[in-house]
């Protein structure tokens, strides 16, 4: 199953794969040439394909956690200033994505969408410190039954030249529904209460509306 993000992406990739195919069989050429021409034509579209997948999973909703955003690796756990919405310390959980990672991005907890919106901005490498203030990026704010607002951050990286946020203001959002897609490496991070209960380590590996990130004390 692929995310209706890779659509396009996936049919242009098919037709220039098949071209290349047809030139290696019609283009005189050393068999060495063809063989190369094959082999990396598979190898993209074998790598576009893994970039846009979607597997399904089976999620349980439970408001008194929070749940990854997103796979990847968790890279930051910390009490942060947050400048934009809450003006003061919250807890942050960084989750930091490769390119082979499933890139879609979910809502960790359920709720009222009170704040959306994207930022045009620069593409440093995602971990880099300045990468939350400074790279293109989109923060949504979910209220929470349990935990108040949540807000979480897609930050594009080096090479994520475009984030896609679903999250409007005044929507409800369901946990673990679809909120956007970066495409290409990237980070989300999430900002929770000070006083969360953490349930991940750094440079754990986490799933994305599977792993628990936090959970109500």
């Amino acid at each position: 199953m692929f995310h209706k993000e890779g659509y396009r992406i996936i049919t242009v990739t098919f037709m220039l794969v098949a071209l290349l195919f047809l030139v290696a069989h019609y283009v005189a050429m050393p068999a060495w040439g063809q063989y190369l021409i094959w082999s990396v034509g598979f190898v993209v579209l074998i790598l576009i394909l893994q970039f846009f997948r979607n597997p399904k999973r089976d999620y349980t909703l439970d408001d008194n956690k929070v749940l990854s955003p997103v796979d990847g690796k968790v890279v930051v756990i910390e009490e942060v200033f947050e400048p934009e919405f809450f003006k003061d310390k919250r807890l942050q959980i960084s989750v930091f994505m490769s390119p082979i990672n499933v890139h879609v991005t979910r809502y960790p907890v359920g709720g009222n969408i009170a704040y959306s919106k994207y930022h045009p901005g620069k593409y440093l490498v995602a971990w880099h410190p300045k990468a939350s203030t400074d790279n293109e990026r989109t923060t949504v704010v979910v209220e929470s039954p349990v935990f108040g607002p949540v807000l979480f951050r897609q930050i594009a990286g080096a090479l994520a030249k475009r984030i896609v946020n679903y999250a409007q203001q005044g929507q409800r959002a369901k946990q673990t529904d679809d909120s956007g897609f970066i495409k290409f490496g990237s980070r989300v991070d999430v900002y929770l209460p000070l006083g969360s209960k953490v349930n991940v380590t750094l440079n754990e590996v986490v799933t994305g509306g599977l792993s628990v990130l936090a959970e109500q004390q």
